[in-house]
């Protein structure tokens, strides 16, 4: 299966690039490079990689703004992307989970875990994508499953992949509260360590795109789909 699957590298220091290159290829990836986001937006346009490994600071166009812009490009917003950087600070992590990052892998990384976190990140893809479409209406919300479309009174909106599934976690019980404990497994899973407040930074995006009446807070425990 990983032989099917592509893999775009970007980062502005070309050691870093031939050494993860060369253990990704051991594995069967098929691995593209870039040294800079617009390159790396370029090359994800031409080849649709299934997973991006997007370095924070590069000159020119910094890893936020770049997973920013692909976000915004039809056909790439469900794309995973994974931001490899050696910044850990909270707010850095914030700004890359606003930005659609799906996963946040610190560095240095010893190979055989990078691996490790690349499998359990395709291994999602591959596992949530049913053979056909499935479409729900609640409250004039629309869920497209196939195509990872949502569509809101009539007009449909595209949702970054983790959105998404946060999204359709929610509305598959309207009125059922849903604690963080349950969103972090079935929307990010055991594999992938994440907070609180990536949760709230997801939730926070998801009102601004269907409204702040739809999804509501219980203080303390998680959310709830309303309508």
């Amino acid at each position: 299966m990983s032989k099917e699957q592509k893999i775009l590298l970007v980062d502005d220091e070309r050691d870093i690039l031939e050494f993860l290159s060369y253990n990704l290829k051991k594995e069967g990836y098929l691995v593209f490079t870039a040294v800079n986001g617009k390159d790396a937006i370029t090359i994800a346009k031409q080849e649709n990689p299934n997973l991006i490994l997007l370095d924070v600071m590069m000159p020119d166009m910094d890893g936020i703004e770049t997973c920013r812009e692909i976000r915004e490009i039809p056909g790439l917003n469900n794309v995973m992307v994974a931001f490899l950087t050696a910044r850990n600070e909270d707010y850095s992590q914030i700004a890359g989970f606003d930005a659609g990052a799906d996963d946040y892998i610190n560095k240095p990384i010893k190979p055989r875990v990078l691996i490790s976190r690349i499998k359990a990140l395709l291994g999602r893809v591959g596992g949530s994508a049913p053979n056909t479409i499935e479409k729900k209406g609640t409250g004039g919300i629309k869920i497209d499953r196939e195509r990872y479309l949502i569509e809101k009174d009539g007009v449909e909106i595209n949702l970054p992949k983790k959105e998404f599934e946060l999204l359709a976690l929610l509305v598959s019980k309207p009125g059922v509260v849903f604690t963080r404990d349950v969103i972090l497994d079935k929307v990010w899973g055991d594999d992938v360590v994440v907070g609180d407040r990536t949760i709230d930074v997801h939730i926070r995006k998801l009102r601004e795109k269907i409204g702040e009446d739809f999804i509501k807070t219980i203080k303390g425990v998680g959310y709830k789909f309303e309508f």
